[in-house]
């Protein structure tokens, strides 16, 4: 969940950042990419106010790394052919993806929606990267901006007649020669949320592979675009006239992919399934009462604890952090909860919000941890259980999104095995979720050494990066080294 408006950033770095584009990153080709022609045509998918919720927010930026030790040249012949190939062929099961927003302003603005006509594309960018592919794609702290330039920006937005067109989607390949190669993606939120963007991946995947649809077809897991969901109707209303209709015309322009302050690193933590349940036991012996704790729910206030420990270490006695609040959120996907629920391929956003907030003190005392994970199970479980159903309040979602307090977000979800992808030469080796820089996401996943392990991904100047480490190996060996 990402949490930065639309705003342009003075002093920060803007990416592509040119000069250092220049000196590693040669562009090989620019095309645009169609659904085979006279197999979509016309087709518009309305927007729900789940996805209204997400156009005042920056898009995504994701970036996965593939090994591929061969030359430049093979790369060109075998590896650009296939992928696009393959994704005109998933554009045609997948015709939002080819699409536009359209929004229409005026004296009448009415809804927006995402709209495919015949000889609609995708951008898609072929480059060339001379940076050390086996750095990029590791663990320890490497510095933010070099990873900028690996994935695309959205096109600005175009005047027609009597709507504007706004571009959701696009993507860049990029060749390390004799190391691998990236493919980086960059989408609007109000597209889909992660459970339609991996379906769209697993099929491009698959079809690159394989070479043809057929698995695609016989797996019965083509999208669902039918508006299903049951709503008040009033929530369209309340999202598009409060928070979208004065973002949405031929001025709109993609917010750069920014970053501030400039010394931002990023970094990857692996919790074992060993350790998970060691924390696990630690847990339920000092909160006897709770019957259950997921690893979701331990991993994410572990880190969230030590997060902001690090935060204060940094900012010293400045922050006034004993009449603080802190918040933790995640999002939880909503298909099977509605009454009644939809399919599990339902096509577009189908998450809401959930919150929990702690003071700085508790957070950052002796039992921050033992804490945090009792708020944020009790926020999930109350959540979900709501008697009012999963919508209740859900006119205050971008409200409590945009909250003025420090605030700890999810992105991704080790639900979705992010690294089950394979086009045709081997799985991902390392993903990395770029748009966390944004603000304070961590993303979250299944690790790529095993699904048993979860990974975590942080963006933080360099020097709460090395306060974090150290914070985090310390109460992780303290929790786990007390007997039991």
């Amino acid at each position: 969940m990402y949490l930065t408006l639309y705003k342009k950033v003075e002093g920060c770095i803007v990416a592509p950042n040119m000069a250092l584009t220049d000196s590693f990153l040669t562009v090989l080709e620019k095309c645009r990419i169609s659904p085979p022609p006279n197999t979509v045509g016309e087709r518009s998918l309305p927007l729900t106010f789940l996805d209204l919720t997400w156009l005042p927010l920056h898009p995504i930026h994701q970036l996965f790394f593939f090994e591929f030790p061969h030359p430049k040249s093979h790369f060109i012949d075998s590896v650009i052919p296939n992928l696009k190939h393959s994704l005109s062929i998933t554009l045609q099961h997948f015709f939002p993806f080819a699409g536009n927003l359209i929004a229409f302003p005026g004296q009448n603005p009415r809804k927006p929606e995402i709209r495919h006509v015949e000889g609609d594309s995708v951008a898609l960018t072929f480059a060339e990267c001379s940076l050390d592919f086996n750095d990029l794609k590791g663990n320890h702290p490497r510095e933010c901006n070099k990873f900028y330039p690996l994935v695309p920006l959205l096109e600005a937005a175009s005047k027609a007649s009597d709507f504007v067109k706004m571009p959701i989607f696009c993507v860049q390949v990029t060749v390390f020669p004799n190391s691998g190669f990236t493919i980086g993606i960059t989408n609007k939120h109000a597209l889909c949320d992660a459970s339609s963007k991996h379906c769209f991946l697993r099929a491009w995947a698959s079809i690159a592979k394989h070479g043809t649809d057929e698995l695609l077809l016989a797996s019965g897991s083509l999208p669902f675009y039918d508006r299903v969901i049951e709503y008040p109707k009033n929530l369209d209303e309340i999202f598009f006239n409060r928070h979208v209709i004065q973002t949405l015309d031929e001025n709109h322009e993609p917010p750069p992919l920014v970053i501030s302050p400039t010394d931002k690193v990023r970094a990857t933590f692996i919790l074992t399934r060993a350790r998970i349940n060691l924390l696990k036991k630690r847990i339920l012996v000092q909160l006897p009462s709770l019957e259950f704790v997921s690893t979701f729910v331990l991993a994410c206030a572990f880190t969230w604890t030590c997060v902001t420990r690090s935060r204060f270490r940094v900012e010293g006695n400045k922050g006034g952090h004993e009449n603080e609040v802190e918040r933790f959120g995640c999002v939880i996907d909503w298909r099977s909860r509605l009454d009644p629920p939809v399919p599990q391929t339902y096509f577009g956003n189908c998450i809401g919000p959930c919150f929990a907030t702690i003071s700085s003190t508790i957070l950052t005392g002796n039992n921050g941890f033992v804490t945090a994970v009792e708020l944020v199970g009790k926020a999930i479980r109350e959540t979900l259980n709501n008697k009012h159903g999963v919508l209740k309040d859900a006119e205050t979602w971008l409200e409590r999104f945009m909250m003025h307090v420090p605030t700890v977000t999810v992105a991704g979800t080790p639900k979705i095995n992010i690294y089950d992808l394979d086009f045709g030469w081997g799985k991902p080796k390392k993903y990395e979720t770029i748009s966390i820089d944004y603000g304070r996401s961590i993303s979250v996943n299944v690790s790529s050494e095993s699904p048993e392990d979860l990974e975590f991904s942080l963006s933080l100047p360099a020097k709460q990066m090395d306060l974090f480490s150290t914070i985090y190996g310390q109460e992780l060996e303290k929790i786990i080294s007390k007997e039991i």
